[in-house]
């Protein structure tokens, strides 16, 4: 601390929780008033809120910070979503933007609101992210159970789905997870990984935070609940021969149902993004944050996990009208939604009809 110079600034990333606590009172003790305390970690955001209150009695800045990339972002910089006070922002700013990812010349960074709100943020950034994985991996699961297609197959039609609405970062990864072949066995790698996902607890916070503001995120939920019961394998093995029951044969006409399974993927991505911004709306007023909506969306452009072409359609709704009340009832949205309806509609009955999880 004592070689930094004034005003001290010290970003920490550190299990959410006790060692977090830890190490801020570490460095609390030894900064001086005007120092920041940057915190990058995943921290629950009401616990963000109340170290806040507690650091800025000693005189220091605590700005609690939502930081998405992985481990490209750390090479090549990731999206930041920076909390705490305008005064601390004005000094940290032109540092974390110029680590940030930028898009057109933008940052990837911006400052949210006051005290929680940048891990408020990050946090349903994350929710959004379990359900559109989860979404994807049911397209998959669909595609292969219901067309019967392999997962090399798979991953061509995902590199063509790439190259329109669905152009993202998770659609073009998973075709390359697709592609891939275990060198051992030569089956394709899919099958060969353990098919068990773990989480960190940001998904089922979003949820946990969604009840108590009343703001329903069941795409969100439901992939919470996919990645507990995936974790529950010797469930999931004694329960393997239960009937599953069939109403249904496979799809006649394939290319056209990969078509709606297309058009059912981009709908429920709309509205896993249009659940997230409900719920940052609402955690908003819950906790007087002022945050520009749009101003995520061109922040998630680059950098973070759920970076998606329609994101600058999302900035661009909230230009239109910084009040819409949800992100579907935007002009552009409803006609997405409107033109994937039927076909959405369809692709869930199909996947109830065969016993396909969906």
């Amino acid at each position: 601390v004592a070689s930094l110079e004034l005003p001290r600034r010290a970003l920490i990333m550190v299990q959410a929780g006790a060692a977090t606590d830890a190490v801020i009172d570490q460095l609390a003790d030894v900064m001086e008033p005007g120092d920041i305390i940057i915190d990058g970690g995943n921290s629950l955001y009401t616990d963000t809120i109340r170290r806040e209150k507690a650091i800025r009695a000693r005189g220091l800045h605590y700005v609690g910070t939502g930081i998405s990339g992985g481990e490209e972002g750390a090479l090549t910089g990731p999206s930041i979503m920076p909390g705490g006070t305008k005064e601390s922002y004005e000094s940290l700013g032109p540092l974390l933007e110029s680590i940030s990812a930028h898009v057109d010349g933008v940052p990837c960074c911006t400052h949210i609101s006051s005290d929680g709100a940048g891990h408020f943020v990050k946090m349903v950034h994350n929710g959004i992210e379990y359900a559109d994985m989860q979404v994807i991996g049911e397209a998959y699961h669909l595609l292969r159970e219901a067309a019967g297609l392999t997962p090399a197959a798979i991953a061509d039609i995902f590199r063509e789905w790439n190259k329109g609405d669905l152009d993202s970062y998770l659609v073009e990864i998973t075709a390359e997870v697709l592609s891939q072949v275990d060198e051992k066995t030569g089956k394709p790698l899919v099958d060969v990984i353990v098919d068990a996902a773990g989480q960190k607890g940001t998904g089922r916070w979003t949820v946990k935070a969604a009840l108590d503001l009343g703001i329903p995120v069941t795409g969100i939920g439901e992939a919470v609940f996919a990645r507990a019961l995936s974790s529950s394998l010797a469930q999931r093995e004694a329960a393997r021969n239960l009937p599953s029951g069939s109403l249904a044969k496979a799809p006649e006409d394939r290319d056209a149902f990969v078509e709606r399974v297309r058009k059912a993927l981009y709908a429920s991505k709309i509205i896993a993004y249009s659940q997230g911004f409900d719920e940052i709306n609402a955690g908003a007023k819950e906790y007087g944050w002022e945050i520009d909506r749009g101003a995520l969306a061109t922040i998630w452009r680059g950098g973070c996990i759920i970076r998606a072409q329609f994101l600058n359609r999302i900035k661009e709704a909230y230009d239109r009208d910084p009040e819409l009340p949800a992100l579907v009832l935007d002009e552009y949205f409803r006609d997405q939604v409107t033109e994937c309806l039927d076909a959405w509609r369809d692709v869930v009955v199909t996947a109830a009809q065969m016993g396909i999880p969906a």
